[in-house]
């Protein structure tokens, strides 16, 4: 029987997500039951900023979509959601 594959992590990249550029440089915040991760996006992208979200409890699937050039700091609020590997996460760009 099929489960269904829940939001596990989403996060800026440095090109496409076949490129790997993930983003290391952050800062994470805690308050309450939440973790915020903040991005800074000021700089050269010469693939583009991309917005990579990734399903099920190892990643199973990722979906990707590029951002605008303009966006200088994105921000990635996790709340655990209610199932295994499940998070609720809140995504603000600017």
């Amino acid at each position: 029987m099929a489960r269904p594959m829940y939001l596990n992590s989403a996060a800026p990249t440095d090109g496409p997500p076949q490129q790997k550029g993930e983003l290391a440089d952050y800062v994470e915040s805690q308050k309450r039951k939440l973790t915020t991760d903040t991005y800074d996006l000021d700089g050269r992208f010469p693939d583009g900023k991309w917005l990579r979200c990734s399903y099920g409890e190892y990643a199973e699937i990722t979906l990707a979509k590029r951002l605008d050039d303009s966006i200088t700091k994105c921000a990635f609020t996790y709340k655990k959601g209610q199932k295994a590997g499940q998070n609720d996460i809140q995504i603000q760009c600017e």
